[in-house]
């Protein structure tokens, strides 16, 4: 069961996702959810509450009632609590700088967008994702893939390369989008076999028809471009890739292959 402290202020949220948190098989069992409309509230709530009582997760609306730091306030009072709390934002305000102060001061695990295509699906797989995390811990072997200079966390399926989170070169703000991670991954796994086209359509449970060696293809270009802006030196990542480390295009069947840099 999963205690879930959720702060809100928009009714018709609280109406889409509320029966959803309750419902949803997060752990093992029913879910217990708190929600709360005003910031105040919250705050009031977190300092009457003991490790009795504590929250597995909190899900928190950055921007209320016209306040930017609304959410921000409860995060630290959570915060000040227990430091190690999970805590994801749900928000109208994603690729604005809320998000990067979320991320960057307000120790969040994740920032989703309330208006993104199959959002009750992608919350419930974030609220998993963060809850495994907890319980195994952040340095679980079981939970990390190592290759060299690149970690891949498969608790919240966060991306490093040279201790530096993989982004989306096309909204630095934001994370490197899921399919080229899963692409990563499963490159990292079969490494030193090469994997074309149809192996990783098979490994996305993609219909070969739609994902095309076009797809595949544009999805490598994205992630040396991830890699390249992680470096800070644009073209480094893609001539490393050149040279035989990296993702390596390989041989006549439009593959491509993990080479680890060390």
């Amino acid at each position: 069961m999963a205690h879930l402290f959720w702060v809100e202020d928009q009714s018709h949220w609280i109406d889409r996702f509320s029966d959803i948190l309750i419902q949803t098989d997060f752990d093992g069992g029913h879910n217990t959810l708190e929600v709360f409309k005003f910031p105040e509230a919250a705050r009031q709530r977190i300092t009457h509450m003991d490790d009795q009582s504590r929250p597995d997760l909190a899900i928190l609306d950055a921007h209320m009632n016209g306040n930017d730091q609304a959410g921000f306030s409860v995060s630290r009072a959570l915060h000040s609590k227990w430091p190690d709390l999970p805590i994801i934002y749900l928000s109208e305000h994603s690729g604005t700088g809320l998000e990067e102060q979320a991320f960057e001061q307000a120790n969040a695990q994740d920032f989703i967008a309330k208006h993104q295509r199959n959002i009750e699906a992608v919350l419930c797989w974030r609220i998993k994702a963060a809850l495994r995390k907890r319980q195994s811990g952040p340095d679980a072997p079981a939970n990390l893939i190592s290759s060299g200079s690149l970690k891949i966390d498969l608790a919240t399926w966060e991306v490093y390369w040279l201790n530096k989170r993989l982004m989306n070169p096309h909204n630095p703000k934001r994370p490197l989008a899921p399919t080229p991670r899963k692409i990563l991954r499963y490159l990292v796994e079969s490494s030193p076999r090469p994997l074309n086209t149809e192996q990783i359509a098979d490994r996305l449970e993609a219909d070969l028809e739609r994902f095309s060696y076009a797809n595949y293809r544009q999805h490598i270009k994205t992630l040396r471009m991830a890699f390249d802006m992680a470096e800070n030196q644009p073209g480094d990542f893609i001539q490393r890739c050149q040279s035989g480390t990296g993702i390596v295009t390989f041989g006549d069947e439009r593959a491509y292959c993990w080479k680890p840099d060390r």
